[in-house]
């Protein structure tokens, strides 16, 4: 899983080939933490259609902020450079599957 700043989340996310699940994290966040396993295993797992990455909210205000990000963990799905889904809070592996079935 990849870490995006706001200097690279131009060139990783909003031009990305594939769709790109960006999560909004932070390091004092318990959820966030109980998330990481979850997504390592989804990007290892999918990474054939779809980009996971992971974003500070901490170090990057500028694109927490542009996209009004205000709770942690906050999940984006961007496909052709535009946000599609968005979705907050801690989720099972099986239960994000399904809420990203229809933007694979």
């Amino acid at each position: 899983m990849t870490e995006v700043t706001d200097a690279d989340f131009e060139a990783e996310v909003i031009g990305a080939d594939l769709p790109v699940l960006v999560e909004f994290t932070a390091d004092w966040c318990p959820p966030c933490r109980q998330m990481g396993p979850v997504l390592s295993s989804l990007a290892f797992e999918e990474g054939d259609r779809l980009k996971v990455v992971q974003l500070d909210v901490d170090t990057n205000p500028e694109t927490t902020n542009a996209y009004k990000v205000l709770s942690m963990p906050t999940f984006m799905v961007f496909r052709g450079g535009e946000p599609v889904k968005s979705m907050v809070g801690a989720r099972p592996k099986r239960r994000l599957l399904e809420e990203l079935a229809d933007v694979l």
